[in-house]
């Protein structure tokens, strides 16, 4: 509908929106001027004990200092009442005193139509409501009770019954003076294809009101009470009154407790809309049988900004979110998004909420996720990354899905975050005291590789002197309390030397001449024979002749030195990549492997007595020579950072 000029600024000169505002703040009489229509209250919008939120009565505009809130009185309805513009006008016009323009001939004759329709529908509604109560509705009664609706909930949302007659509603209609044809472009009957008397839509169906958001009837949803039915659930087909693309079941109720802040939940179906509700969630809708439209997104925006999905816990109910994502991606703006909360799988809302309560439920709203990180799960879950060819394909689909986000700054975030998805997905993280590597939830699955370096893999290497140090302590066990805590802080990388690790552990106050029998006796035989069977495990001296605890306790010693030396190198080098090795190319990524194989190749002459040492990570002592491989890596990633500067 059209404003005629000059209506709305008569509208404002004619409204106070002192007034208005008053309504719903407690002015703060020190710091107000009423004279001055100068207003100062606490800000209804948010949460606060100041008065921040003010009003200038003459210019007709208001303003919060603390959430920056602004408008006039026509913006001020629309947020404090949760409505619509052309609402709004009408609120302030009848508190004015003003008549509402009329409607142009056409348009008016639509609208009088409509309201015809609707007195209709709200006659079908009484009419399946006393239907309810009668003899053949028993197991539509029966099934409302397993379901947990109680009268009062039946009542609350005008639950019927259509009973299983060709002509049931059609001929109470008709016997009301109702016109066969307003009762066939209501929807609720249909013209037989004979030329018959048209027969009922809704026959052996529990009946559910589809009302707008004033509350007029504008449609039916009905569930079939036989399991052989063609169609579980139906509803009314298009018509004057109603859309089922743009319209949303207990739209009217959700966008009122929206409006005082309640959540909204966006459902499946009619059941979980009742169940959530009668759990205390005022503010849920669901769409009408099929994916949400645009349409229905965009008044969803219009109750809340960031409306939460709670689909059903099924395969089913993963695809209808993932197919959101796409249709919303193009629409969404600072402030204006969605989130999902993912129900438990196999179980919808209504089933979690009668099997666990409105405190499941809760938990599972603030655990919501945001939209990029569904964008995200749907794009990598299920999938092994261990390729670049793969990795590729992966950034080219986000790109193209970041591509349809229409703000820049926007799409900048969801870039940051998926920048950082991605990191966590293809890098192995460090946990910060105990040296131990883990993957981040969420990351690739078992054979994906992960970082730049990963040619630079020191497991073998980190394993050989494993089996050195646990052979010593096995053979030489006087010596064993004396690296209790080192022993406490190896990060094993072999399955077998762990259970050795943790079983000296537990053994370690073990007299000496059984710890070998007592470790043998929990890890197994198969373990220690693997041990000591290794050759260079065999050549070493105080494995070869034990009982020199000198010896012993200096190879120990070594042995742990090199290994905190060697990680403390890829942990510096871990760190020294972290902001480039995600985007090397192939010429960089070559030279820097080059510099990784010589720190992995330095120092592995047996010549130890007479190598030069310098002070490493966490004191160790570290050649020289593996010193300057590891300072000429390091050299080189400076360099492709430089490299990547310059492009």
């Amino acid at each position: 509908m059209s404003l005629p000029p000059g209506f709305l600024d008569e509208l404002r000169t004619r409204t106070s929106l002192t007034q208005v505002v008053g309504r719903k703040v407690m002015w703060d009489t020190r710091k107000s001027n009423q004279g001055k229509g100068d207003m100062w209250a606490p800000c209804p919008f948010h949460q606060e004990k100041t008065a921040s939120f003010h009003v200038d009565d003459r210019k007709g505009f208001y303003y919060c200092f603390g959430c920056h809130a602004k408008g006039d009185a026509i913006s001020f309805v629309r947020e404090t009442e949760n409505v619509g513009f052309m609402e709004a006008i009408e609120i302030l016009a009848r508190e004015a005193g003003m008549t509402m323009p009329e409607r142009d001939p056409q348009a008016q004759q639509k609208a009088d139509r409509r309201t015809e329709l609707a007195d209709v529908m709200e006659q079908a509604v009484q009419y399946y409501r006393l239907q309810l109560k009668t003899a053949a509705a028993q197991d539509a009664r029966d099934y409302l009770t397993r379901r947990g609706l109680s009268d009062a909930t039946q009542d609350r949302f005008d639950i019927g019954f259509a009973p299983d007659a060709r002509q049931g509603v059609f001929q109470h209609l008709t016997g009301k003076g109702v016109a066969a044809d307003l009762i066939v472009d209501a929807g609720l009957a249909a013209r037989a294809d004979d030329g018959g008397q048209p027969y009922d839509r809704f026959r052996g169906r529990i009946i559910f009101p589809i009302r707008d958001p004033r509350g007029r009837c504008i449609a039916l949803g009905g569930r079939a009470m036989d399991p052989n039915a063609r169609a579980k659930y139906l509803n009314s087909p298009e018509t004057d009154l109603f859309d089922k693309g743009r319209s949303l079941y207990h739209h009217g109720p959700a966008r009122e407790a929206a409006g005082k802040g309640a959540p909204l939940i966006v459902a499946e179906g009619y059941m979980d809309v009742i169940a959530l509700v009668e759990g205390g969630f005022g503010a849920t809708v669901a769409p009408l049988g099929t994916a949400i439209t645009e349409d229905q997104l965009r008044l969803l925006w219009r109750i809340a900004p960031e409306p939460i999905i709670a689909l059903d816990g099924d395969t089913a109910g993963l695809r209808a979110a993932y197919r959101l994502i796409d249709l919303a991606l193009p629409l969404l703006e600072a402030g204006q998004s969605l989130r999902f909360a993912l129900m438990p799988e196999g179980q919808d809302p209504d089933d979690l909420i009668r099997a666990h309560g409105a405190g499941a439920v809760q938990k599972l709203l603030d655990q919501a996720l945001p939209m990029v990180r569904l964008l995200w799960r749907r794009e990598t879950e299920g999938k092994v990354f261990d390729s670049p060819e793969r990795k590729a394909a992966l950034d080219k689909i986000l790109r193209d899905k970041l591509k349809l986000i229409r703000d820049p700054s926007l799409r900048n975030h969801y870039g940051q975050d998926i920048k950082d998805l991605r990191w966590q997905l293809f890098r192995p993280q460090r946990a910060p005291k105990s040296g131990k590597f883990w993957q981040a939830k969420g990351g690739p699955q078992p054979s994906t590789k992960t970082s730049l370096l990963a040619a630079a893999d020191t497991t073998i290497e980190d394993q050989l002197r494993e089996a050195v140090i646990l052979a010593t302590l096995i053979a030489n066990p006087t010596v064993l309390p004396v690296f209790e805590a080192e022993l406490e802080r190896l990060d094993c990388r072999a399955a077998d030397h762990r259970l050795i690790r943790d079983a000296l552990l537990r053994h370690i106050d073990s007299d000496a001449d059984m710890l070998r029998t007592v470790v043998e006796n929990e890890t197994g035989a198969e373990p220690l024979e693997k041990l000591f069977a290794q050759s260079h495990v065999a050549i070493v001296p105080p494995v070869r002749n034990p009982g020199d605890a000198e010896m012993a306790t200096m190879c120990v010693a070594e042995e742990l030195a090199k290994l905190d030396a060697r990680r403390g190198h890829q942990q510096e080098i871990n760190e020294a990549v972290e902001d480039y090795a995600a985007l090397a190319d192939e010429g960089i990524t070559w030279r820097l492997k080059q510099a990784s194989d010589a720190v992995n190749n330095a120092g592995k002459t047996d010549n130890d007595d007479k190598a030069d040492y310098d002070i490493g990570p966490n004191g160790a002592r570290i050649k020289r020579d593996e010193r300057s491989a590891f300072d000429h890596l390091l050299e080189q990633i400076n360099f492709a950072k430089g490299s990547r500067r310059d492009r």
